[in-house]
């Protein structure tokens, strides 16, 4: 058996941590079965963002007359686009594995690993298929994988997933999409863009349910403008005849929905549908890998959906092991993995525990129109019954979004004392214009001031933030306060 200071299982965000453990001295070791660098740069962000930049430059040449001028696209080589992503994200990724290889500090196991007891793990697969490894401190942060949904007649026919469909090199003609998270909206974006006639089924009244409702309700709005989309239906069997994949749907309420019933279109209870098209992608989110590590005999539990359980310092119901990333499950984005780490990695190796904070997570969406958010939606606020005031602000009422034909806007959600409580946004580049509430909440005194008194560039498109944080607010809360107030800088 092998013993070591810390083991690491993953290369995603995890090799993070695995790196300070090294700098400290220690002897350290990482397991990972797949491609290394994780999730995000082999199945993840990485391919898909690169990708979606091209359906980006895709679509500004294709509204380029609503400027004035006349641009034609000639021909697009999708197979190279989809080729190149791929070699590039294989090239970081072998560089990685490289690195690991001649590292004298970090053995690399090309291997997969289940637990034998508290911090023993068993290998299978590759040259070091049966070997045991020990270590005083784990870490474990093998990720998810997609989830495949209950459907009649699904293990008959061939479908995508995720990570199938980032590197499909031919452009299906008519793609079904089951599910309406982030996922489906940004792979919509990427095909149907390139000139797929896309159709979503998804369960939800709306798509990106977990944004705020008046940003889900508007984007939904959007796509059903330039998709088939289905809302408020839940695929429930498949088939496939003569080449063609037939899709049935029947109405579906979902329990816990109270929001945005008005978006979920021609859905009516047993009402059903059927969707057709030449390949189908499931989209319908992630499931840990938790069930692969035989948990149980290192004492780690887990939570009724498979994502470990870990306390306010990322430390699991097992002695001396940690959890991070996607398989925690708290927030599935890789920033937020990469925030974990470095918490685990100051609790680890500095002077005292440092409980980890999420209280001003974001997140993008980046399909067009791109959304982002930071902090409460207005639903989470009207169901803790607080008092509260919001803001909305278009884009088109700036003078570089009026230039841009911009639509969207940007919600300001903020407590009665001037409190940033959220952010919430929907139009171009509101993965960028999120930041900077981002660190009003964190750096700054996380108040309305941080933003409506700080300088912005004129006519930058950042002028959309600042007018959503000044300005007539609009009092909501336990008391239903409908009236505009002026909130004091």
């Amino acid at each position: 058996m092998e013993e070591y200071d810390f083991l690491v299982i993953g290369s995603g965000s995890g090799l993070d941590v695995a790196n300070v453990a090294a700098n400290q001295g220690q002897s350290v070791a990482v397991i990972e079965k797949g491609r290394l660098g994780g999730t995000c740069l082999n199945r993840g962000c990485i391919p898909s963002k690169k990708l979606l930049y091209h359906a980006d430059v895709m679509e500004t040449i294709e509204r380029a007359d609503e400027f004035g001028i006349d641009a034609t696209i000639d021909d697009v080589a999708f197979a190279d686009i989809v080729r190149d992503v791929t070699d590039d994200v294989h090239g970081s990724s072998d560089s990685i594995r490289r690195g690991l290889h001649s590292s004298d500090r970090i053995d690399l196991y090309e291997a997969k690993a289940r637990f034998v007891d508290e911090r023993t793990v068993s290998l299978s697969g590759g040259s070091a298929d049966g070997a045991r490894l020990r270590a005083d401190t784990v870490l474990v942060a093998a990720g998810t994988r997609p989830a495949i949904p209950k459907m009649n007649g699904l293990e008959d026919v061939e479908y995508l997933t995720s990570t199938e469909a980032l590197t499909v090199e031919t452009l299906p003609d008519r793609l079904v999409i089951v599910g309406g998270g982030y996922i489906a909206a940004e792979l919509a974006q990427f095909f149907g863009t390139f000139g797929s006639d896309v159709a979503i089924i998804s369960r939800r009244p709306t798509m990106l349910p977990d944004a705020d409702e008046e940003v889900s309700a508007a984007f939904t709005d959007r796509y059903a403008d330039r998709f088939d989309v289905h809302t408020g239906y839940e695929a429930v069997a498949v088939s496939k005849d003569h080449g063609s994949i037939s899709v049935e749907a029947r109405a579906f309420t979902y329990p816990d929905s109270d929001a945005n019933d008005s978006h979920s279109g021609t859905a009516n209870r047993d009402d059903r549908i059927t969707v057709a098209g030449d390949e189908l992608l499931i989209a319908t989110g992630r499931v840990p890998n938790s069930d692969t590590l035989n948990l149980e005999a290192a004492g780690i539990e887990t939570d009724a959906d498979g994502f470990i359980q870990t306390d306010e310092y990322l430390r699991t119901t097992a002695d001396g092991v940690w959890a991070l990333g996607d398989i925690v499950g708290e927030y599935l984005l890789k920033h937020n993995a990469n925030h974990e780490a470095r918490s685990v990695a100051r609790t680890l190796f500095g002077d005292d525990l440092e409980p980890i904070d999420y209280s001003a997570m974001p997140f993008a969406v980046f399909a067009s129109p791109e959304v982002a958010g930071v902090g409460l939606t207005e639903q989470e606020l009207r169901a803790s019954d607080r008092e509260y005031a919001t803001r909305v602000y278009p884009y088109d009422e700036t003078a570089r979004g009026s230039a841009m034909h911009a639509e969207g806007f940007v919600k300001s959600l903020i407590d009665l004392e001037g409190g940033i409580l959220g952010c919430h946004i929907i139009g171009p580049d509101a993965s960028n214009l999120i930041q900077e509430v981002v660190v009003a909440m964190t750096a700054g005194s996380g108040t309305v001031g941080d933003i409506s008194q700080s300088v912005h560039i004129h006519p930058a498109l950042s002028e959309v933030v600042q007018r959503a944080f000044s300005g007539q607010f609009t009092r909501r809360g336990d008391h239903d306060h409908d009236h505009d107030h002026e909130h004091p800088h």
